[in-house]
């Protein structure tokens, strides 16, 4: 130990060196003070006023946690009129760490008037950055890595689409090869434990685990991102994949202790959870308000949250009482506060927002419906976000319930009632339609009279499909047990002639004596497959044309004034069955359809076929386990319109060229399909001749005599047998 030397003492204070002191018992602020914030920006006051702006910050604060009078510290200094003031900050203590933390996320930014906006701070933050070198180190620069293109696939020389199969434990990424069996493009086996899902655009395939659910992609199908949310069940993208969604049928819980999870106190017990995808940042998480099922656990009707098309807003219904609209990415409450509307049962908001004509955005729309109260009858609402001005309403008498069904275009929204009549005896429906683009938004109903199955638009087209029985087994039958009997009706806009002609719907077509209970249009329009889906009896699929330029016989048809009939251009292209159907999905492209029969429904023949639009059955495949199959999105054309009609203008070109390559490719998989046969042949003649040998040789060994060859195997005759299979056949009528 030094020894102190009372002669070295300074003269003044300020020149005795402390360092080693300091150094010794320093205190660490990131353990001594972790439960103070500070609050800045507000207001200076006087001694007056203390009190009353304590209070108010009180109720500012409440809902973090309960603040003793004695751990609010509001430093106060004589200001030049020589009154003592408060300086505009304030530290507040709490009872925990998870409390401060709390309180910088909920309360930082928040505007107590036009004035003054709370800037909320940990104080061990304050005293961290306020050590920060005044001099600028600039960082070492990280060696870039470029990363896979995530829409590599679009690049494909052939145009080809791809899918994603799931069955037993294995998955695998496939090319469409038409009338071949599909290239595999990637196969990963335990690569999820539950099911995959594609993000809308096709970026991303997600998979779901036990602690979260991962998504992949780029060429080699690299792990780009993973999501931390234990027992995650269901997930929903944002329309342009910004925001990810998970839900979880378990409660979140925090540890205590050793937490290195992105959950904080906050999030405690919630079960929503909003990611974003590219950062992978928590942006916040919420309460399910689902009800609970009989056996305890917790039901769901998902989506829980619903996204505007803009990506701005997203929105949940408590029914009965409120619709809650939120903003992106900040997450919080618009206006602070939920759209109170009472009986509300569901909502959706249209799918296109669109921009008037100087390129401003316009609002987000959404429809709700409200049931029959009192003597309230019931009411379809559209409302614009964020101006939460109602743009149209519509009363509906003696209804049971809605469903809200929007064109993919936001031009029409069709609102499918379900009514009784007056003695409640007797139910059906009704089709109201509301024309969005049009003045004032009039509303046309369309008088079915029976009971709707199935309600589908067309894509990017002013047509719909309506499937609808009047059998008596439609009220008490089980889903599946029985085969209903049911008809199909399509509908047209009916523009008319003239200016002041009204438009209106009308009847295409009614086909009578169906079993089908779903309709499938191609998302190019134009083409749909009626289908009869998990019965127990009946697979139909149908495929129809409704632009099916006819012959002769049906041109005649076309009135003399030149005027078409639309029910002469819808044409039946083919019928066909697949047993033990469960699922059917149209490709991107519209020019194929994917049937498959699931092991969650059923174990009969699981398996896929794909065929074309037209109906023909191009490939099957049984696979046991097999449990799904989902086509992979593509994003929205970059080509302008004037490009795509360049493109149809020119098509019979294209489409010489694109005969030509298949020809080209069928030739080829013939001569190879050829080949391997051959090469089989010759794999067996080759085994035959070694294990007559062998059997040759092991006779010798025993002392078995060997039977000569005689005259007639020598003059023994081989024969190939040769089997024809049709690749292609055409069909031309001449006339």
């Amino acid at each position: 130990m030094a020894r102190f030397d009372i002669n070295n003492i300074p003269e003044n204070e300020e020149d005795i060196d402390f360092t080693d002191i300091e150094e010794r018992y320093q205190l660490s602020f990131e353990e001594g003070f972790d439960n103070i914030v500070v609050v800045d920006n507000i207001p200076l006051v006087d001694e007056t006023k203390e009190e009353k702006l304590i209070q108010f910050l009180r109720k500012i604060f409440k809902n973090v946690g309960e603040i003793r009078d004695k751990h609010f510290t509001m430093p106060k200094a004589v200001n030049e009129k020589g009154k003592l003031m408060s300086k505009g900050f304030m530290f507040i203590e709490f009872e925990t760490a998870e409390q401060a933390t709390l309180a910088v996320k909920l309360i930082d930014g928040f505007k107590m008037d036009k004035s003054h906006t709370l800037a909320v701070n940990r104080f061990t933050d304050v005293e961290k950055y306020s050590a920060v070198e005044e001099e600028f180190h600039p960082p070492a620069e990280e060696e870039f890595i470029e990363k896979e293109h995530l829409k590599s696939w679009l690049a494909d020389e052939m145009g080809r689409d791809q899918m994603v199969i799931y069955r037993h434990n294995e998955v695998q990424v496939l090319w469409n090869m038409q009338k071949e069996q599909p290239q595999i493009a990637h196969n990963k086996p335990h690569w999820t434990e539950t099911y995959v899902q594609w993000s809308p655009l096709g970026s991303y395939l997600t998979t779901f685990h036990t602690q979260g659910v991962a998504l992949w992609g780029g060429e080699s199908w690299k792990k780009i991102i993973r999501f931390v949310h234990p027992g995650v069940k269901l997930i929903d993208y944002s329309p342009n994949e910004r925001f990810l969604v998970t839900w979880s049928n378990e409660p979140i819980v925090v540890p205590e202790e050793n937490n290195d999870g992105p959950f904080g106190p906050e999030d405690e017990g919630n079960q929503i959870v909003i990611w974003d995808v590219k950062s992978g940042a928590l942006l916040r998480t919420f309460p399910s308000l689902a009800p609970q099922a009989p056996n305890g656990r917790s039901t769901v009707s998902w989506p829980v949250f619903k996204w505007s098309p803009s990506e701005r807003y997203f929105a949940r219904v408590t029914p009965g009482s409120q619709i809650s609209v939120y903003e992106a990415p900040s997450m919080g409450l618009l206006n602070k506060k939920s759209i109170k509307i009472d009986g509300v049962v569901d909502f959706e908001w249209a799918p296109s927002a669109g921009a008037d004509k100087s390129g401003k955005v316009k609002d987000d729309m959404l429809a709700y419906w409200t049931p029959e109260v009192d003597n309230q009858p019931a009411r379809v609402t559209l409302l614009n976000i964020p101006s939460q001005d109602i743009v149209r309403t519509k009363n509906l008498f003696n209804v049971n319930d809605c469903k809200l069904h929007w064109q993919n275009q936001g031009e029409f929204l069709c609102v499918k009632d379900d009514r009784h009549t007056k003695n409640k005896k007797v139910t059906y429906s009704n089709l109201e339609i509301f024309r969005i683009r049009e003045k004032d938004i009039p509303v046309e109903v369309v008088e079915v009279k029976e009971s709707i199955l199935a309600f589908a638009w067309e894509p990017k087209g002013e047509r719909f499909a309506v499937i609808t029985t009047s059998d008596p087994n439609f009220t008490s039958a089980t889903p599946g047990s029985t085969t209903l009997k049911t008809s199909a009706s399509f509908y047209y806009l009916d523009k008319g002639k003239g200016k002041d002609t009204l438009q209106s719907f009308k009847v295409i077509k009614t086909l009578t004596g169906k079993s089908c209970n779903t309709i499938f249009w191609s998302p190019k329009g134009r083409n749909v497959v009626l289908a009869t889906l998990r019965s127990q009896t009946v697979w139909d699929l149908e495929f129809y044309d409704l632009d099916f330029e006819p012959l002769e016989s049906a041109a005649a048809k076309v009135p003399t004034g030149g005027e078409k009939d639309p029910a002469a251009y819808l044409q039946l292209l083919s019928s066909g069955e697949h047993y033990g159907v469960t699922d059917i999905e149209w490709d991107p492209s519209g020019r194929f359809v994917a049937t498959s029969a699931s092991v969650w429904r059923h174990t009969m023949e699981n398996g896929y076929q794909i065929w074309d639009f037209k109906g023909q059955m191009l490939y099957k495949e049984n696979l046991e386990k097999f449990k799904q199959l989902v086509w992979r999105p593509r994003p929205k054309t970059l080509l302008s319109k004037d490009q795509i009609k360049n493109i149809r203008k020119n098509l019979r070109e294209y489409s010489t060229r694109f005969d030509e390559q298949d020809m080209e490719s069928s030739s080829l998989v013939s001569s190879a399909e050829r080949q391997r046969r051959r090469t089989l042949l010759q794999e067996w003649a080759d085994w035959r001749k070694r294990v007559e040998a062998d059997l040759a040789s092991d006779r010798a060994a025993a002392g078995q005599q060997v039977a000569a060859a005689t005259a007639d195997d020598e003059e023994a005759e081989e024969v190939d047998e040769w089997i024809e299979e049709v690749i292609d056949e055409k069909e031309e009528i001449v006339a």
